[in-house]
């Protein structure tokens, strides 16, 4: 793959995804900066820094009954992901916080502190009903900032002492650092974990993925998880077409290698927001093939940059998402990956007795 540099090297904040801060589709009112003509040369950006914003969340367990998602409940310990993924689906979100999906999703950071004594509160309900909780399914619950907070650590405690069944999805090797909890977990099938790889090519991957942990860090981290008996999947996501899709058989092949014993794959989403600033960086570091990305995404998603339809936002439709999913089903086969189905075990959840309260005998 031929190397391409961007047009602009100063159009765009170092270690950031995003190239703007794109106003949200419910913001009243909209501007744009325009050129006076007096300035002949880019000025350089100045460096973005990242702000936490404690939020009080008043629940935290979100559910939801789509078809094509494999779990019915999640936690997402913070909004926003430092990450800085470009292509990130959970963007839009910010919108709803009057924050730009752009650079303010990757830049201000909202962590939810009171999310593990939440979590109690609503295990203890007699009318909580147990089934696998799903960390990372929005932003990533190891993002740089879990480092500090540690909430998704504490959350992790909780479960473990609920015997709460949990799946987590990262990019992080930060998870690492909680490995004697989920290999205990592990043990009596209470966790599954899944490492998503995008490529395995590092320029792309810090031009696609500026703060997310690097192609090997990742594999090493499966490997690790692997041997410590912890069953991990290796997620080639998101496939991009004529930029990361060449790479879908090595990622699998790697992530087997490495140790993964399941591996699924999700084509790009571009819901919203997503698309102008997929589109942004495109130009800004693909230039000369950015029409073509786009017209095979369009092509996968019935003319439209997406569609949210639940048979086919995550495979999508047409000749290329075709080709894509029997690349997949070929390669799998070959490298004996997804030959047996995984499913946690909820007989175990019993609430742990609270402080004082005298446990039954029987």
């Amino acid at each position: 793959m031929k190397k391409i540099e961007p047009d602009n090297p100063q159009s765009f904040h170092k270690g950031r995804g995003a190239a703007s801060n794109i106003t949200g589709r419910f913001a009243e009112h909209i501007s744009t900066r325009e050129s006076d003509g007096w300035q002949t040369e880019a000025e350089p950006l100045e460096r973005l820094l990242t702000t936490a914003i404690e939020e009080k969340a008043k629940s935290i367990i979100a559910t939801n009954q789509s078809p094509d998602i494999p779990f019915t409940q999640s936690i997402n310990p913070y909004r926003g992901c430092e990450h800085g993924c470009v292509y990130c689906y959970a963007r839009p979100s910010h919108a709803y916080m009057d924050l730009s999906p752009g650079l303010d999703f990757e830049s201000k950071i909202f962590f939810k502190a009171n999310a593990p004594v939440l979590l109690e509160q609503t295990l203890r309900k007699p009318s909580y009903t147990c089934s696998p909780i799903a960390l990372g399914a929005n932003t990533d619950p190891y993002q740089p900032l879990e480092k500090e907070k540690g909430i998704t650590q504490a959350l992790l405690t909780v479960m473990q002492q609920f015997r709460q069944p949990v799946t987590i999805v990262t990019k992080s090797q930060l998870i690492l650092r909680d490995l004697p909890i989920l290999a205990e977990m592990a043990q009596d099938n209470l966790a599954q974990v899944a490492i998503s790889v995008t490529t395995l090519e590092r320029d792309l991957k810090r031009k696609l993925e500026p703060r997310t942990a690097g192609p090997s860090a990742r594999l090493r981290t499966i490997e690790q998880l692997s041997k410590a008996g912890i069953p991990t999947a290796v997620l080639a996501a998101p496939m991009i077409p004529a930029l990361n899709d060449c790479e879908l058989e090595a990622i699998l092949k790697a992530g087997r290698d490495s140790g993964a014993e399941r591996a699924a794959y999700i084509l790009l989403r571009l819901p919203h927001e997503v698309a102008p600033l997929f589109r942004e960086w495109l130009s800004l570091h693909y230039p000369q093939r950015a029409d073509h990305v786009m017209s095979l995404i369009q092509q996968s998603r019935s003319g439209r940059d997406y569609q949210s339809d639940f048979s086919q936002r995550r495979t999508g439709t047409g000749v290329f998402a075709q080709l894509l999913r029997q690349r997949f089903i070929v390669a799998i086969r070959k490298l004996g990956l997804n030959h047996r189905r995984l499913s946690l075990d909820c007989s175990q959840f019993k609430p742990p007795p609270l402080a004082g309260e005298q446990q039954s005998l029987f």
